[in-house]
């Protein structure tokens, strides 16, 4: 449990201080673990529904022709050669030659499986053609699924009116190439390629978007809180004293607890037991980890202490997840 203590609690060692860039860090964990990527080949008039995938960030990139990307939560949105489209909740959606045009199922339509994670999907009625590299991913540390949390229900990268847009768009030829001519280590090169842009644009969402300057990614981006949520990250068996957190952040415990609540929605203490049970819930996945393992690691002094704070907080116990996480992998 984190609490209070006298203001003259030691402050972190030096190796403890985090990087003058908190956001930065928090980026460097958005590693995508592919669910599935697909080339996929239409021909007017054709309509694809995609259904909901939950815990997953869907993408789509058109590399030739054009589409509407539509939900029911938006006006349809058209897609152009060299725009990069993130649905990052996995919510489900269409992609259609017209706005009205009729959608089949994604499942219901055969696929070429070019390997276990890397398909073909051709369909339509024979007219202007269009092709796209489509994927779904997931992401596995605690802090980049707090960082997809907070991205809207849709993000769209238009390449050429970026900084960026020269690698960018020869990123995107590149990656349409590579689909097309299903060279030796093709898949594995879309797949990194994809992982590029679409962390790319989700960094453009972050620098542009007021709604990145609110909540869990402002307070990274706040000078003082941001240091004090990275050494909590960094750190999270320490048994980490408000005091020790309002002095590497510089301000005095009352108002480092009245500010980080503020921003975070949260107070210091609440956010540091709900990370470390996020780090728990990635790390259950490997069977190899024994809930006394994670107590240790997580700075609690039993696997029955750690095991109510998991129920408490996650709702289930830490088996019962063990077990559903490995269904679902």
């Amino acid at each position: 449990m984190l609490r209070s203590s006298p203001s003259t609690a030691a402050a972190p060692a030096p190796a403890d201080w985090p990087s003058a860039d908190p956001l930065g860090e928090a980026l460097h964990f958005l590693r995508m673990s592919g669910v599935f990527y697909t080339r996929s080949e239409f021909t007017a008039p054709w309509g694809l529904a995609l259904p909901p995938m939950p815990d997953c960030l869907m993408f789509h990139v058109v590399t030739a022709g054009a589409c509407w990307l539509g939900d029911d939560a938006a006006e349809p949105q058209r897609l152009a050669p060299g725009v990069l489209a993130l649905v990052p909740h996995g919510e489900g959606h269409t992609l259609a030659s017209a706005p009205q045009a009729a959608a089949a199922a994604l499942f219901d339509l055969p696929r070429e499986q070019v390997s276990e994670r890397y398909e073909i999907l051709r369909h339509g009625g024979g007219g202007a053609p269009t092709t796209m590299i489509c994927g779904a991913v997931r992401f596995d540390h605690p802090a980049a699924r707090q960082l997809v949390r907070m991205l809207p229900r849709r993000i769209t990268a238009e390449t050429a009116d970026t900084p960026q847009s020269q690698w960018m768009q020869s990123t995107l030829a590149l990656m349409a190439a590579e689909a097309g001519e299903q060279r030796p280590g093709g898949e594995t090169l879309v797949t990194r390629l994809a992982d590029i842009l679409v962390i790319q644009a989700i960094r453009g969402w972050i620098e542009t978007d007021p709604a990145a300057r609110t909540g869990w990614l402002g307070a990274l981006k706040d000078k003082q809180i941001g240091r004090a949520l990275l050494l909590m990250q960094r750190r999270p068996g320490r048994d980490w004293t408000v005091a020790e957190l309002a002095d590497a952040a510089a301000m005095s415990r009352s108002a480092f607890a009245a500010r980080f609540t503020a921003l975070v929605g949260e107070p210091p203490q609440r956010y540091l037991v709900q990370w470390r049970m996020h780090l728990a819930c990635a790390w259950l996945q490997d069977q190899d980890v024994t809930l006394m393992d994670l107590a240790e690691r997580l700075g609690y002094q039993s696997e029955a202490a750690f095991s109510r704070a998991f129920k408490r907080v996650i709702g289930v116990s830490p088996g019962a997840w063990r077990r559903r996480s490995g269904s679902l992998a």
